[in-house]
């Protein structure tokens, strides 16, 4: 399942971006799964919660993939 999520800003922050697309429900929820190293940035597993998302990248969790535009 992959998605698209428009952003108006330069970036988002990775924990950030999962509670934007409905990925996970809250942010403790965002920094549990991140730092088990459940997310993925451009298939590459991410831990730092903080990462900058910018357009064009691609996060994926749990099968869900979302791309920044």
């Amino acid at each position: 399942m992959s998605e698209k999520i428009s952003i108006t800003t330069e970036f988002i922050k990775l924990d950030a971006l999962l509670k934007f697309a409905a990925l996970v429900d809250t942010g403790g929820e965002a920094k549990t799964l991140i730092q088990e190293g459940q997310v993925f940035v451009n298939g590459e597993v991410c831990t730092m919660r903080g990462k900058k998302i910018r357009p064009g990248d691609t996060v994926s969790l749990d099968g869900h993939e979302v791309t920044v535009e």
